[in-house]
């Protein structure tokens, strides 16, 4: 396996902590990274059938031929295991014992997250950032051929094509584990449902409209949207709020995390295709701010993230916030240099700074060369992990 670049932060998280928890969608590569990081330690993986049947019937015995410790895999799959592993872990504290791992969101099942609070410290391990995806011999080499592969790591393992690994995915595990999560009657309807929030990616989210193109009622689709998010398939990008005198709109965006998962399901069979797609420049844009959010999470860093749009139509697709200041992101799949491409990145950047705030611009463009502007800087989409964007690299 090639190295990720959350490994550090795992290793260090262990000396302290009694529990670590990875959590991330499927095939992200988490069993891997922790049968590879602490291999002294036995493993169990809940989603073998007799070992789960053991676990639920018998969780006592089960954690007691593990008293050293153990590589528990899947531990959503029997969210009761975590109250005994609490009593286990209060009795004897002692730091790196316990590595669990979940495909679904722990933070947003209420359970297992209360049973782990203040015991584990809580990690997420997203599909392979670019930078990780430059350590494999076999990598795209434009940026049509990038958005298209998207990061999961056994596209580039194994050298498979993306469309064929993807459409297997889908199949396997996004509509297996929605099964698991929430009864839904009508696949049909949800794989059309999981289609048009890619038509979406990068828009405002409007649940109305979403709900309405698929036929269903807006219920449904606000809680077909949570289980998308609880299976790391997609994420909402909060609108910035400050106390601004501006207007500015509270509805949050879509994206996916991968953006390869993104072409094959609006039908992109090929890197090709990209190239007149109507949707190009929001993939790229998804892709941007996934990026983002990757190197965050690599670093252990959540939160403070979110975009910008006012009434009057001053947008920045990203802004990171920091203790003093803000960087502002524009995602723009132009391979031209060109100081027009800092044009709403600079009305947002006058807004914020009217209103006392230090700001910073970086926009990310398809283009080649790096560019120092007074505007800003422009960088290459393959050298976003070093832009200089606090927490990203």
């Amino acid at each position: 396996m090639v190295p990720r670049d959350l490994a550090p932060i795992l290793k260090k998280a262990a000396q302290s902590w009694p529990s670590i928890t990875l959590t991330g969608p499927r095939q992200s590569g988490k069993t891997t990274l922790c049968r590879n990081l602490f291999s002294h330690l036995p493993y169990r993986s809940l989603e073998d059938p007799d070992v789960r049947a053991f676990a639920t019937e018998d969780p006592r015995s089960f954690l007691g031929q593990l008293s050293g410790g153990a590589v528990i895999d899947e531990v959503q799959r029997v969210p009761e295991l975590c109250s005994y592993l609490q009593g286990i872990i209060d009795t004897d504290p002692a730091p790196g014992r316990w590595i669990l791992t979940g495909s679904q969101n722990l933070a947003l099942l209420e359970k297992v997250g209360q049973s782990l609070a203040g015991r584990s410290a809580i990690y997420n391990l997203l599909p392979l950032s670019h930078r990780e995806i430059l350590r494999f011999p076999r990598r795209p080499r434009t940026l049509d051929a990038a958005l298209f592969a998207g990061g999961y790591p056994a596209i580039f393992d194994r050298g498979l094509e993306p469309s064929d690994w993807l459409r297997s995915y889908v199949a396997t595990y996004v509509e297996r584990d929605v099964r698991t999560i929430s009864n839904i009657g009508d696949l049909a309807a949800f794989q059309r449902f999981v289609a048009l929030c890619a038509g979406r990616t990068a828009q405002l989210l409007n649940h109305s409209s979403l709900a309405g193109d698929c036929g269903i009622s807006q219920p449904t689709a606000k809680a077909w949207l949570s289980i998308l998010e609880t299976g790391f398939i997609l994420f909402r990008l909060p609108a910035f709020h400050g106390n601004l005198r501006k207007r500015l709109v509270k509805m949050p965006k879509l994206h996916f995390f991968d953006s390869g998962l993104v072409c094959w399901l609006l039908g992109i069979h090929t890197s090709g295709q990209l190239q007149t797609h109507p949707l190009r420049s929001a993939i790229f844009e998804s892709w941007t701010v996934s990026e983002i959010v990757k190197h965050r999470a690599n670093r252990g860093v959540t939160g403070g993230l979110s975009f910008y749009r006012d009434s009057n139509g001053a947008e920045a697709d990203l802004i990171v916030e920091h203790p003093s200041h803000l960087t502002l992101v524009e995602a723009k799949a132009s391979a031209t240099p060109s100081s027009a491409l800092f044009a709403g990145a600079r009305r947002v950047q006058n807004h914020l700074s009217g209103e006392g705030r230090h700001c910073s611009t970086v926009v990310a463009y398809g283009g080649e060369s790096f560019d120092r502007r007074e505007a800003g800087n422009l960088v290459p989409w393959r050298e976003l992990h070093s832009a200089g964007i606090p927490d990203t690299a």
